[in-house]
């Protein structure tokens, strides 16, 4: 190839390799705002000027920038004209490392409300009566619930318990407290452990109106079965949360 034609070749390969690198430290450097913003790092929630963000992790103000327009899009920052970049969204710990309720696991951050939409017995599909270990087609209780914190939509919980213990269920207070107190009531004994499955889905037009999130966003749905003390599996849950107002966090051991 002529080096005139090679020039004109390498030119355009250059320029979209220094885009795409650009496009990578600015994704990096979004990951690293978010934790300090999750962590509430930055006094009074406003993040440092661009040229200081740039000087501290030393990065072009257009990196800065592309990191910022990310953080926008994922609705945690906001540019306010004479203030600056401002954390405009707060996310609430969500612990995977115990076996609590939503409320038990954010009291510190206000009162976790329900409103119940639906509770009664339903006959139990297979899949369902095989993980609570009851017959096929049987009744199970069956409840969904809509979570809020100071009047936000956090999830959607969908629930199914045995009928023997769930038909208690009926007469308790599930506005008002959480479903893992109220069966270790009934059955009188601890809740011992549950296996647990997280993983992204989309938001259903059912789910996006109930949480009024955008159809088609992101949810986190958690996949949880949970079993008394006695290894009997006695709740089998599929929470959808909003991935923007919830964060899942532990603390994972190295075992041989």
């Amino acid at each position: 190839m002529p080096a005139e034609r090679l020039r004109e070749h390498t030119v355009p390969v250059a320029a979209a390799r220094r885009r795409r690198l650009r496009a990578d430290q600015a994704r990096q450097l979004a990951d690293l705002l978010r934790h300090q913003i999750l962590a509430a790092r930055f006094p009074r929630g406003v993040l440092p000027l661009e040229d200081r963000i740039g000087a501290d992790y030393r990065v072009s103000r257009n990196t800065v920038r592309q990191a910022l327009d990310l953080l926008r899009a994922e609705g945690l920052v906001e540019r306010q004209p004479g203030v600056g970049t401002v954390v405009v969204c707060e996310k609430y710990p969500h612990g995977l490392d115990r076996l609590q309720g939503l409320a038990e696991t954010l009291h510190e951050h206000g009162p976790v409300t329900n409103e119940v939409r639906t509770a009664g017995p339903v006959p139990a599909p297979a899949p369902v009566a095989g993980r609570l270990g009851v017959p096929e087609h049987s009744d199970v209780l069956y409840i969904e619930r809509l979570r809020r914190l100071g009047g936000l939509p956090l999830s959607l919980d969908l629930t199914y318990v045995p009928m023997d213990v769930g038909a208690g269920l009926l007469d308790c207070d599930l506005e008002n407290t959480d479903v893992f107190r109220l069966l270790e009531t009934l059955t009188g004994q601890p809740l011992g452990h549950a296996d647990i499955t997280l993983e992204a889905v989309n938001a259903d037009a059912h789910s996006a109106a109930v949480l009024q999130a955008p159809r088609g966003a992101a949810l986190m749905m958690l996949d949880r079965l949970t079993h008394l003390s006695d290894g009997r599996p006695v709740d089998l849950e599929f929470i959808r949360f909003r991935g923007d107002r919830i964060t899942m966090s532990g603390l994972l051991h190295r075992t041989a």
